[in-house]
């Protein structure tokens, strides 16, 4: 098992930039998927951003070009930075670790955008 857990979320005026943190309990070096989900109120949690064991990355339409998914394997960390935030990127946002067979949740950091 691996443990996930969140961090960076916050209220941020539209325009602005957050960098969300998601630290795992053990090494990531094999892990064959990472990314982040996010879940707005009343809506189905989607994808944000993946970042594969090979270091390819995949964002959702509404993302690109404004957010950046990266890792660093030595600190165990995948981080998103969201750039140029609009008001509907208003969410939890989920840090997710697929392994095939296995897959892990963190439990989430809100973010929020104004204007």
């Amino acid at each position: 098992q691996v443990q996930l857990v969140e961090s960076g979320g916050g209220l941020v005026q539209a325009g602005g930039s957050l960098r969300l943190s998601c630290a795992a309990s053990r090494s990531i070096f094999n892990i064959n998927r990472m990314g982040w989900y996010r879940q707005a109120p009343g809506k189905q949690r989607e994808l944000v951003a993946i970042i594969t064991k090979g270091g390819s990355t995949s964002y959702t339409d509404s993302v690109k070009g404004r957010f950046t998914i990266s890792r660093d394997n030595a600190k165990n960390t995948v981080y998103l930075q969201m750039n140029s935030l609009k008001p509907e990127d208003t969410a939890i946002y989920y840090c997710n670790a697929d392994e095939r067979i296995f897959t892990y949740w963190g439990q989430g950091t809100q973010v929020t955008v104004s204007s």
